[in-house]
Formats: structure tokens, sequence, C-alpha cells
């Protein structure tokens, strides 16, 4: 049995696309983790939307034995030590999945990309790890590549973190090139896990605690949780209490991840692991709760700030007869992710579904295709917004998370909302091009600094609307995909906004109805109208679409009907045969066109959310 002082909890901390997932990849094969043969690309990104887009979504724990010198080297001996690696997300709308894991562990890797230096996220997710109170090494990846700035991306780390130079490690995850050397600074740098004698020093036998940072659900299993156990230990077969939600439960197994569950007598202090609950009903398990004895419960430590959602969208079943699946698929998914939120409301348009709160942008997008494909659901998604708060001219103040349940403009005295600090850093280059930009999304800068080689750090505020206005994506490509962004939610001030109605034959469509800026409303109309337009399928009678905003229509398109030619079968003879069922034809098109409806498939309200 391998005691504590030979654990290591330690996480890989970075901005998206620095190559987390590559290295852990190599570590696994240095420790023999998991055998070559056996290896694939990106092996701790179980889901398929990760592998597709080639991001982590979710944070992964794996355990791996490695056998070191250690700190206390004896000569000619190595010692074995267990370690815990939790590979985290790099896109800013996982900050909460990265937030939670650093609480498992006493240490980081924070890995910059040799070919693009530090970014903004990487500013970020520093500071938290820092605020945790981790232990950080600093390490270069990519020094392979024919790309790669060593000596330069070194000093900006190293003026960052005010350190020697030297002390910075390089790696390649493509090649292996200092993965064992790395491994062997874990060892070193990072402290085992220090196991609270509380329960020892009350004389509380066969006690313990462990914290809850991440679940899962199994169809057969139920709620699997994901634990740093803190002192004590838990064994199979034990009765088990969630000190928060006082629910007991049975263990029906535990263990730890290789990467796959792997069941073990039992899990102790310091270890991270899994236990099986059994537990099939939602709201039990939470993130931040303490699994404890249900004989000899010890108090609960202290959890995790809840998530505040930044975007809103609602999410209706394409048919009404599905709310029941969309119900159940939402209470699963949240088992799997608990930085969303979601609460039961009634449109009149589209019946019962759920308004959901998310990080952002790409955090709504994974939960919606993540609904679609794990679940096979049909949905029809409404146009994200953020939370607004509006004063009505009778003096009530009402928060505002939908867009269709925006007032008329007529009716209100003040409106705000949120506004965010953002830090860009990107090439020197660059900078002339951004103002107007910059002008465009409403941005005011705040401060202006040289940042490494050729590079600058803007600090700007700006409405947290504008942001949302497809701003990571424009400047990305502005800046010919060299930018990068973090941000925070600081206020709310004043806003000037009204809310655009989309009509599709004369009836609104909530799912498209947004607020917008006064000043683009018309320019946001026309835009809104002719992407509708394109991605709408045509119907057997014409139909048009229109804008909406501030009690009158201002842009407006047309979408022609399907025509089958009603006279192919005739050859030859009198024209009026054919005029006459043209006619025929025509008078009922016009009749369906009163009586219709259009149908909208659930890929149109995915193409109009993403932009498409």
């Amino acid at each position: 049995m391998i005691q504590s002082k030979n654990i290591r909890n330690f996480s890989i901390i970075a901005h998206i696309d620095h190559g987390k997932s590559t290295l852990a990849d190599r570590m696994l094969e240095v420790t023999g983790t998991i055998e070559k043969r056996k290896m694939k690309d990106q092996v701790l990104d179980s889901m398929e939307l990760e592998r597709e887009r080639g991001i982590t979504i979710k944070m992964q724990p794996v355990r791996m034995i490695y056998h070191s010198e250690g700190p206390e080297p004896v000569e000619g001996q190595k010692q074995e030590y267990i370690l815990n690696l939790i590979d985290t997300p790099g896109h800013i709308d996982f900050s909460y999945e990265v937030s939670r894991a650093l609480k498992a562990v006493e240490g980081s890797i924070l890995l910059v990309d040799a070919t693009q230096g530090v970014q903004a996220q990487t500013l970020t997710t520093l500071q938290m790890a820092r605020d945790t109170g981790l232990v950080i090494i600093p390490v270069l990846s990519k020094i392979d590549s024919p790309l790669a700035r060593v000596d330069e991306v070194k000093m900006e780390l190293a003026l960052l973190l005010n350190v020697d130079p030297d002390t910075i490690l390089e790696v390649s995850g493509r090649t292996g090139t200092g993965v064992a050397e790395l491994l062997n600074e874990v060892i070193k740098l990072i402290p085992a896990p220090t196991i609270d004698q509380t329960p020892q020093q009350n004389n509380v036998a066969s006690s313990g605690r462990a914290l809850v940072f991440d679940f899962k659900y199994d169809n057969h299993r139920g709620v699997i949780v994901y634990v740093r156990v803190i002192d004590g230990s838990f064994s199979k077969g034990e009765s088990l209490l969630f000190a928060i939600s006082d629910e007991k439960f049975i263990a029906l197994e535990v263990g730890t991840f290789s990467p796959e569950e792997m069941p073990r007598d039992k899990i102790s202090g310091g270890e991270i692991g899994y236990i099986v609950t059994g537990i099939k009903k939602p709201g039990i398990a939470s993130v931040g709760d303490t699994i404890t004895y249900a004989k000899r419960p010890l108090e609960a430590l202290p959890g995790y700030m809840k998530p505040n959602p930044v975007v809103w969208a609602s999410v209706y079943p394409e048919s009404a007869e599905d709310f029941p699946e969309l119900k159940a698929a939402f209470g699963k998914l949240r088992l799997s992710d608990s930085s969303f939120t979601y609460e039961e409301e009634t449109s009149g348009t589209l019946g019962r579904g759920f308004r959901c709160g998310f990080l952002g942008m790409l955090h709504l997008e994974i939960v919606t295709e993540r609904l679609i494909r794990e679940f096979s659901l049909e949905l029809v998604v409404t146009m994200p917004s953020i939370t607004y708060k509006v004063v009505m001219k009778n003096g009530e103040e009402k928060t505002i998370y939908s867009p269709h349940l925006f007032p008329d403009d007529g009716n209100v005295v003040k409106i705000f909302e949120p506004w965010v600090n953002v830090k860009i850093i990107l090439p020197t280059n660059y900078i002339i091009s951004l103002m107007p930009f910059l002008y465009e999304h409403e941005a005011n800068t705040l401060a202006t600094e040289n940042f490494g080689d050729n590079r600058t750090s803007l600090t700007i505020e700006m409405p947290l609307r504008e942001l949302m206005r497809n701003f990571f994506d424009e400047l990305k490509s502005l800046s010919s995909g060299y930018a990068s962004i973090s941000y925070e939610i600081v206020e709310y001030r004043d806003a000037d906004v009204v809310r655009l109605d989309i009509l599709v034959a004369d009836e609104p469509m909530v799912a498209f109805t947004r607020v917008v800026s006064r000043r683009r409303v018309e320019e946001d109309a026309k835009l809104q109208v002719e992407k509708l337009q394109k991605v709408i399928p045509r119907q057997m009678f014409a139909f048009k679409i229109q804008g909406k905003a501030l009690g009158r229509i201002i842009a407006s398109e047309s979408v022609s009907a399907y025509r089958k030619d009603v006279t192919q079968h005739m050859y030859g003879g009198d024209i009026t045969r054919k005029m006459k069922l043209r006619e025929k034809q025509k008078k009922g098109k016009k009749k369906m066109a009163g009586k219709g409806t259009v149908n909208i498939s659930h890929d149109v309200f995915l193409k109009m959310m993403r932009g498409e």
C-alpha cells in the first residue's frame, strides 16, 4: 500500500489548444498506464464532441503509477508514487470545470504554447490556481515545432511568474521529449496531500470525509460521484451520507481512474477516486457536497461557489409530446454538467419548455448538441440573450431573462445591462485595425501595455450583449487567429436597447426574438431576416419574413412557394386550358397561404443560433 506521502495530485491548466490533452497522452505512455497499442489521440477526451472539435469539455481524472527517486533520493533506489492527474478544459466557457478541479489538487502545471506565448486565458487560469494556493510548475509545450519561440516565450513566462527562465521546463507532447523530467519535477515540487487528523483527534473511529468535485449518471448504477478523499477511507458496502442533502446510501463500489473506472478495496485520505451510490433520483448529489459516514457523520467541507450563468436561452421540444423526454434528458445531463441551470417555462407559441442559463455561447452550443445526440431529441432553441433589469413606467422593476418577455419600448423608463472587463492579447501590428472593431462593439479602452515580443495587452470594457454578438469569431478573423481573450462581469449600467421580433407568415416567432441596440436595430433586423430567408425551407405557399421593432416593420423578405407544373401532362390544344389550370393552382395556393402554417425544423433554429 502506497502511503499518502507518495501521492501527488495535480492538474494541467492552459489556454485552449496549447497541448494539454496531448501532454496527458504522453504521461499515460511514460507511466505505462495505457499500453501503446491501446493509445489514441486525446485518450482522456471520451466524449464524441470533444474528439470532433479537438477541445476538452469535461475534466477527466486519471491515476498513474510512476517510479522516481523523489524529493529525498536514496542512491540506487526508486520509490513508487501515485500521480493523480486531472485534465481540464481550456476554453473560458468551461472555467467552472477548471475551478472545481483545482480544489481537488495541490499543484498545477501551467502549460504555455511555445509558438503562441502567454494568452489571455492563461492569465485567468493562473490567477485561479494562485487563489487556490497551488504550487505552479511553468512548462513550455510544442518545443519541437519549427514555429516555436522558446527563448522569447520563456522570458514572457518568467516575467509573468517572477521566476528564473532556467527553471521553466520544456516538453513536446508529440514526441514525448521532457515528459519524464516533468513527472520527476511534479514529485519534487508539488507537496503530498495533507491528511486532516481532526477525526483521530476527536477519537472518532472509522470515519472520514470526501469532497465531491464532479459526478456522472449511469442507467444501471445511478449517480457515480468523483471525490477527493480528505481524511479517513471509504470501502464498498459501507453506509454513507451526503452531508448537505442529508441523503443516505450504500457504496456499491469504490475505485480509481486508469482512466477507465478501476474498482478497489478502498480509497483513502489524499486519493482521488469514485464512489458508486446507486441513487437514481435527481437533485440528491451536488458538486461541493461532502460524503461522510452515515453512523458517524462529520461536518461538511467548504464547497464551491455556484456558477453564475452569462447567457440565457429557452429550449423547447419540437413536438409537445416530447416534453417528458426533454425533462428527463435535462435531469440526466445536469448530472454530468453542473454548470448550467434550467427551469420550466411555458410559451403561448412554443408550448412547454425550459429556460436555461449557460456560461457562454460555446457552452450553450455544446449542451444543445448533447441533448440532440445523446437523447435523440429534436429541439427549438431560442436566440441566446443576457439578463436585463428593467424599470417600468408604473415603477415596477423586472429582471428579464428571455427576449420575448422584454417589454415594449413605450412601457419602459430605464434599462440596465451587465458590462464586462475584457483582456485581449494580440500582435501589435493588428492594433490599428482593432480600434474600429472595438468602436462597433461599443467598447472603451481602459489600458494598453506591451506584452512580450511584439504583442500588446489591451484591457477594455463593453456591454456583455456586444461580447456575445459574435465578438470572439470576428476578433479571431481580424487578428488572423492570433488574438486571445478572457473576461469577467463587473456591473450593470444604463442600456439603450429594444426588442426585435421576427415574423414568419405574419406570426411572431418567439425563438427568433432578440434584444438589440437601438442604433443597430434596422441593420440587425435586415441581417436576421436575410439570414432566416436563406436557411428556412420553402413551403407549398409563398410567405413573408419580417423584422418588427419600435411598433413597425423595418425589414422584409419574401419566400416563394414550391410550384408544380400542373400542365406538364398536356400536349398541344387550346392555350386557355393551361391558363385555367394555372389559375386554379393560384387560387389553391392563396387559400393555403391563409390557412397554412410554416414548418420550421430544429436545424433552422440551430443554424440561426450559430449564425450559419
